[in-house]
């Protein structure tokens, strides 16, 4: 608290004049004053007064923003003239994601931030580095034997402890916080695919494990030095290991520590046998002969990362929009009843209408709302603005999400339609939007090695979930949930529901 109060107290009396001197000139202005969106930019200090005052809801501050910018482009200024450009332009993305992709790798400053925690892994790394990384996940991600894998870990987690789970809430008549569930759910599978370890979160007793809960805790404090307005507050405290840094070093400690654990016992198995029996993604590594540690232990974690949160979020936010939209739970339910109980791969592939239901719900609410990074070199973008070397470019699917000249004037509306055609026997088809409109995957290069399987998962919970239940949020009327971002999205609160057996499908 000292250290913030201090540097608080230093900016305060270098800007007050600049302040002051603003007032005055507003003051003998004759010019009625209008409603503006933009920042106001003082000398020295740039937009801090207004980056402070909407540090709490800075996501819909910068929508608002983009969407009165005739390019959806604006450049914010931070303190000593750092400037950070955000975009919701798909011609802008595209370019940063792919046209000049060795110009905007994620940059020395999100690395430093998230380096204590993920290390050199594939989501923390830049060049070389991740070139090799994605050459060797990549190898891995493509194989039927990884996918067959993946199905069997999320029907047994289904099957055994989702659906009994959701059962016992019928009989008890008690109420779920369905964010929660799924949160759990989505990292007893990810542990299973990445570390072939089961932790357990989803029993029925929804134990606190301490593997689950530092990692929370891991994700949550890093992500709050990315958002810190001034990043030499968290530098000081991690320099004294006081305060939320001196959590986050003994959260990441027990991340670290029980993830090391698990590759030398992987490690040791190797060490006996030519090769080693199971098939997940760490298996898959020390098999093919990557075998360091360190190496092992920073890709598996970032893996670990981008699956445990992206789908529970994705799918909170989708059995919310359905319950407010039963038109479209009706579409979904028919297309469940077309379905065998017992789903195989294509008939998952199949499911149009849950898909676009999917990409329409993670349109309005991306797991990831924003994604930065970093010029390497001066660059111009497609609409003009001017990126000098060392800026931070910011692209925001939320945004994008919510501007009219792409969506069109019904942006609002959950509208799964908009994914659709029907062909000739009225059956539904998928029709996609390139990624540059839809950056919810990434684009590009690096675009998300774990798509297929994120889009398996949430169709397979879905369809087993609705085919037996109704999920009914537990709120009172006219409640409107709070999208939260960290470094990934969240229903502020959780996401309280009763659940009601459905029966037949209607």
């Amino acid at each position: 608290m000292f250290i913030q109060v201090l540097t608080l107290s230093i900016i305060f009396f270098l800007t007050l004049p600049f302040f002051f001197l603003s007032l005055i000139k507003s003051s003998r202005s004759k010019k009625p004053s209008t409603p503006n969106v933009l920042p106001k930019r003082y000398p020295l200090i740039g937009s801090y007064f207004d980056i402070k005052s909407n540090q709490s809801n800075r996501l819909e501050w910068i929508t608002r923003i983009l969407k009165n910018c005739p390019s959806a482009t604006y450049t914010l200024h931070h303190i000593l003239g750092y400037r950070q450009i955000f975009t919701a332009s798909p011609d802008n993305v595209q370019h940063i994601l792919k046209t000049r992709f060795n110009n905007y790798p994620k940059g020395e400053f999100f690395i430093n931030v998230f380096f204590d925690f993920l290390g050199n892994g594939i989501f923390n790394a830049d060049g070389e580095a991740w070139k090799f990384e994605r050459q060797v996940s990549s190898h891995e991600f493509n194989t039927r034997s990884l996918r067959k894998f993946v199905e069997t870990v999320v029907d047994a987690e289904l099957n055994d402890r989702l659906v009994p789970m959701l059962s016992g809430a019928v009989t008890g008549k008690t109420v779920l916080d369905f964010q929660d569930v799924l949160q759990r759910f989505a990292f007893d599978n990810i542990c299973k695919i990445a570390f072939g370890y089961d932790p357990e979160c989803l029993l029925p007793s929804l134990p606190q494990t301490e593997f689950a809960d530092a990692f929370e805790d891991a994700t949550h404090l890093s992500s709050e030095r990315f958002r810190a307005p001034i990043t030499l507050t968290w530098r000081i405290k991690r320099f004294f290991n006081v305060g939320s840094e001196k959590k986050l070093k003994i959260a990441i400690s027990q991340v670290r520590d029980f993830a090391k654990k698990l590759v030398r016992e992987k490690k040791q198995e190797l060490a006996t046998k030519s090769s080693l029996d199971s098939v997940d993604i760490l298996s898959r590594f020390l098999n093919s002969g990557h075998s360091d540690e360190n190496f092992t232990t920073d890709i598996v974690i970032s893996f670990i990362l981008a699956g445990r949160d992206t789908t529970s979020a994705a799918l909170t936010w989708f059995f919310w929009l359905i319950h407010q939209h039963p038109e479209v739970e009706k579409e979904i339910l028919k297309e469940i009843k077309e379905k065998s109980d017992m789903l195989v791969f294509e008939e998952v592939k199949d499911m149009a209408y849950i898909h676009a239901s999917l990409c329409e719900s993670m349109r309005l609410y991306p797991p990831v709302p924003t994604d930065s990074k970093r010029a390497v070199a001066d660059d111009v973008l497609p609409d003009g603005t001017v990126v000098k070397k060392g800026s931070v470019v910011t692209y925001a699917p939320y945004a994008i999400g919510r501007m009219e000249n792409i969506w069109g004037s019904d942006w609002e509306e959950f509208k799964p339609e908009r994914w659709l055609q029907r062909d000739e026997a009225g059956k539904w088809s998928f029709v996609g939007r390139d990624p540059y409109t839809y950056p919810v995957f990434q684009a590009g290069p690096r675009i998300c090695l774990g798509k297929e399987m994120a889009f398996l998962q949430m169709k397979r919970v879905v369809a087993g979930t609705l085919r037996r239940f109704k999920v009914v949020p537990a709120v009172e009327e006219g409640f409107q949930p709070e999208f939260v971002s960290y470094l990934t999205a969240k229903m502020k609160g959780g996401f309280p529901i009763k659940v009601e057996e459905r029966g037949k499908l209607d």
